[in-house]
């Protein structure tokens, strides 16, 4: 969208080592079923007092991937540099394939400078994926909203292609909000280039907007590359439990893996009756033993 910045040569050279490698496979989840990823804001509370010692404790609970979330140029990984968040990765053997990365300046504007450094900061993680979060309420309040954020998506995808990068879009509930006869999300899944871009299946959000995720795969098969795993309290569906203790019926979805594209999961939650280090220990467990040996 318009000027770009010239890549720091640092990490203009570690992007042209990503470009030597293929983009990540379809089958990665399948072929790596013992990688259970969490979202990193599931303990935004916890970070506030230390990166070091939250990746180290995620690491214990059995998780081998992050997706990261807050990255900017101010504050860079909760104030590391990316390299030094990327070596604090590697001394607790995890990687990280997405992270998300604020798009509304991007996709308000057509500025690139944000994404470039997004970018640069994805080639030094060697993440897969650049994740599109969340979109402001003055974003979208119309269907042609939707339609010319799809048109962002496509511009922003092609950019990150460039760099072997893939894009991907994480949904809440409110783009299933009807316009007329369609909804917001049947609009970035309809406008929106199949080979650019992907879509990462936050399951607690579409099944709280009314929907049925496996239909949803079945009806836009392999656009859904990644999920939130993401359970729902039993008695109050506005908040989150963890996963395998709530209302969620995830061994039917798991077994739409295939049918979905998913290549990675990352376990999510926003809010916590219990510990929140025993909490993620649980969803993992449930995770690993209950739901990936029912993957299709």
């Amino acid at each position: 969208m318009t000027s770009r910045r010239t890549f720091i040569q640092q990490a203009g050279l570690i992007t042209a080592a990503v470009l030597a490698k293929p983009l990540v496979s379809c089958s990665a989840l399948k072929a790596e079923t013992g990688k259970i990823g969490i979202q990193l804001y599931t303990l935004r509370e916890q970070l506030k007092g230390g990166v070091k010692d939250v990746i180290s404790k995620v690491a214990q609970a059995g998780y081998k991937e992050v997706e990261t979330y807050g990255y900017s140029r101010k504050d860079k990984f909760w104030g590391l540099e990316p390299k030094a968040f990327a070596e604090l990765l590697k001394a607790n053997g995890l990687t990280s394939p997405s992270g998300h990365y604020g798009f509304d300046e991007f996709l308000s504007t057509g500025k690139e400078n944000d994404l470039q450094s997004y970018i640069e900061a994805a080639a030094i993680l060697e993440q897969r994926y650049i994740t599109v979060p969340y979109l402001s309420q003055q974003m979208r309040s119309v269907a042609d909203d939707y339609k010319r954020i799809a048109e962002g998506l496509n511009k922003a995808a092609e950019i990150c292609r460039r760099s072997n990068i893939g894009l991907a879009y994480h949904n809440h509930d409110f783009e299933f909000e009807k316009f007329d006869r369609t909804t917001g999300y049947q609009i970035l899944l309809g406008e929106t280039d199949p080979a650019l871009v992907k879509f990462e299946a936050d399951l607690y959000w579409i099944v709280r907007a009314g929907l049925d995720p496996v239909e949803l795969f079945k009806q836009n098969k392999g656009r859904f590359v990644m999920w939130h795993v993401k359970d729902m309290d039993k008695t109050n569906p506005k908040i989150n439990t963890e996963v395998g203790a709530g209302s969620i019926d995830f061994k039917q979805i798991f077994k739409e893996a295939k049918t979905a594209g998913v290549e990675y999961i990352f376990v999510e939650q926003e809010n916590f009756s219990i510990d929140p280090y025993q909490s993620i220990s649980k969803s993992y467990k449930y995770v690993k033993n209950d739901l990936l040996k029912l993957k299709s």
